[in-house]
C-alpha cells in the first residue's frame, strides 16, 4: 500500500512526519463503566474521549455510521475517530511501532492489519489485557484462527477481529460492453475459470480499447495469486510457521511473481501501484477495468478517495479466477499506554460486536469476522447498490466460513513492503525484468533482518 518511486518514498517520509507531529492521545477524565464491561480502571467523574486510530483508503474501516451511533447514544464516552493514512505497511505500522515502543502517541483503540499481527503478538508488553475487562467471553463470536491471532505469545487476549477478506474480482461493466465482452456478472465469471483464461480475456479487451488497461498494476493481482498459491503450499507465504524466511523456497511466491511479470510484460497493466494517489486518480479517469477485490476493497473503490459517486453502477463484482482466497482482515487492540483502558475496551467490544460489524458491512462492504454478523440476514442477503446491486452478501458470506488463513510471520509487514516494491518496480520499469526476482529475494532478506 505504498509507492515505490523516489517521490513515493519522500511522500511516505512526509506522511510519517505528519503523523508524528499530529499525534493525538486520549483525553478526559475517567467515567463509570458500561454494563457490559468488567474490572479495569478506576471509576470516573466525567466524560471520557477515546481516540480510535485506523488506516485505509476509501471508506477505510467503515466506522463512520457505527461511531456516529455510539456518540449519539453515549454521553459518558465519546469516540474520536482518526483514520491516519491510506498506507499500512509504509506509513501507519512503522509509526505505530514507534509509538508503542516509546509508550506515548498511540490512540486508545488502534487498528492492526493482518500483516502486523505477527509482530503485535510477539510484544505483549505493548497491549492491555482485554481479558481483564471481560472480553474473553467473546471467543464464540469468532472463527478459531481469528480469535487466536488476537492472543499474544504469553496467552493474553489483546485484539478482536474486525473483518475478513474473501475474494472476488471487480470490473467495469460499461467498459466490458464497449469492448464487446459480456457484462453480466455470471457470464463474466465464466470467462475466466483460470488465470490463463483471464489473460486471454485481457488481450481481447485490449485489442478493442486502447485508452484503458485491463488491470491496475502488478501488485493487486500479485497478492490475489499469492494467497491462492499459498493455500496449495501449506498456507505459508514469506515465512514458514517457525518464522523462517522462505521467499526463495516457496513456490507460491515465485508463481505470484511470475504472473505479475507476465501481465506487465504483455502490456496489460496501467502501471499504477495500489493505494497511492495515482491509483485513486486512475479509477476516476478510467485508466483500468478490473481489480482484485477482497470484500474490504469495495469500500476503497466506492469511497470518495476511489472511483467515487460518479461511477455508481458502472462497477460490478464477479468470481475471481482460480477460485477463492483470503487477503486481508484486521483487528482492534488497546495499547497499554491508554489512560482509559476500561473505556477503550468498551469501545473495542462495541466495534467488534454483531451490530457494529453489520453496520460496517452495509456501509463499506467489509465482511464481518464476527460469525453472528456473518449469519445475519442483513449480511447474507445484502446487495451493493454501487456495484450494480451485486449480491455481495452471498458472494462473501459463503467464503467467510471456509477461509483458510495464510500464516504471517513476525516481520511479514516489512517483507511485504520490500517485495511489493520490487513487484511494482518491474512494472514501472525502474527494475529490469531480468533482475526482478533476484532483487525481490535480496530485498526480502534485508527487510527480514
Amino acid at each position: 500500500m505504498f509507492n515505490n518511486s523516489r517521490r513515493g518514498r519522500l511522500l511516505a517520509v512526509a506522511a510519517v512526519a505528519a503523523l508524528t507531529l499530529g499525534v493525538t492521545t486520549a483525553c478526559g477524565s475517567d467515567d463509570k463503566p458500561a454494563d457490559n464491561a468488567a474490572g479495569g480502571s478506576t471509576a470516573a467523574a466525567g466524560p471520557v474521549t477515546i481516540t480510535l486510530q485506523t488506516f485505509g483508503g476509501g471508506k477505510n474501516f467503515g466506522y463512520k455510521e457505527a461511531v456516529d451511533k455510539w456518540n449519539a447514544e453515549h454521553k459518558d464516552i465519546t469516540i474520536k475517530y482518526d483514520n491516519l493514512t491510506d498506507q499500512f505497511e509504509q506509513v501507519y505500522w512503522p509509526q505505530m511501532i514507534q509509538w508503542l515502543q516509546s509508550g506515548a502517541g498511540a490512540g486508545d483503540v488502534v487498528g492492526i492489519d493482518e500483516g502486523g499481527m505477527g509482530l503485535a503478538k510477539a510484544h505483549p508488553e505493548w497491549w492491555a489485557d482485554l481479558g481483564e475487562f471481560g472480553l474473553q467471553n467473546r471467543k464464540a463470536d469468532f472463527a478459531d484462527w481469528k480469535w487466536e491471532n488476537g492472543v499474544t505469545a504469553d496467552g493474553k487476549l489483546f485484539g478482536l477481529g474486525t473483518d475478513v477478506g474473501g475474494m472476488s474480482l471487480c470490473y467495469r461493466r460499461d467498459l466490458f460492453e464497449k469492448a464487446g465482452l459480456p457484462a453480466d456478472r455470471d457470464e463474466v465469471s465464466k470467462l475466466w475459470p483460470t488465470w490463463d483464461d483471464f489473460v486471454k480475456v485481457a488481450h481481447k479487451f485490449q485489442d478493442k480499447i486502447k485508452d484503458t488497461k485491463f488491470v491496475d498494476g502488478t501488485n493487486t493481482l500479485y497478492n490475489v495469486v499469492l494467497v491462492q498459491e499459498a493455500a496449495k503450499n501449506g498456507n505459508v507465504s514469506y515465512f514458514d510457521k517457525d518464522n523462517n524466511l522462505i521467499v526463495d523456497k516457496n513456490p507460491a511466491v515465485k508463481s505470484a511473481y511470475e504472473f505479475a511479470q507476465k501481465i506487465s510484460q504483455e502490456g496489460l497493466t496501467a502501471k499504477l501501484r495500489n493505494f497511492t494517489p495515482e491509483w485513486n486518480t486512475g479509477m476516476k479517469k478510467s485508466q483500468f477495468a478490473t481489480l482484485g477485490c477482497p470484500s474490504w476493497m469495495l469500500g476503497a473503490v466506492s469511497g470518495d478517495g476511489g472511483a467515487g459517486p460518479d461511477f455508481k453502477g458502472k462497477w460490478d463484482v464477479a468470481a475471481v479466477p482460480g477460485g477463492g482466497g483470503n487477503w486481508g482482515g484486521s483487528w482492534l487492540a488497546v495499547p497499554k499506554q491508554s489512560k482509559h483502558p476500561k473505556e477503550a475496551a468498551q469501545v473495542l467490544d462495541y466495534l467488534t460486536g454483531k451490530e457494529a460489524e453489520v453496520s460496517v458491512f452495509n456501509f463499506a462492504g467489509n465482511m464481518p469476522s464476527n460469525v453472528q454478523a456473518q449469519q445475519d440476514p442483513a449480511v447474507q442477503g445484502a446487495k451493493n447498490e454501487y456495484f450494480n446491486d451485486a449480491p455481495v452478501g452471498d458472494i462473501f458470506a459463503k467464503s467467510a466460513s471456509a477461509l483458510q488463513p495464510v500464516f504471517l510471520g513476525v516481520k511479514h509487514a516489512q517483507v511485504k513492503n520490500a517485495v511489493e516494491s520490487v513487484v511494482s518496480a518491474i512494472d514501472d520499469g525502474s527494475v529490469p525484468y531480468a533482475n526482478g526476482w533476484k532483487k525481490l529475494v535480496d530485498d526480502a532478506v534485508k527487510a527480514a533482518g
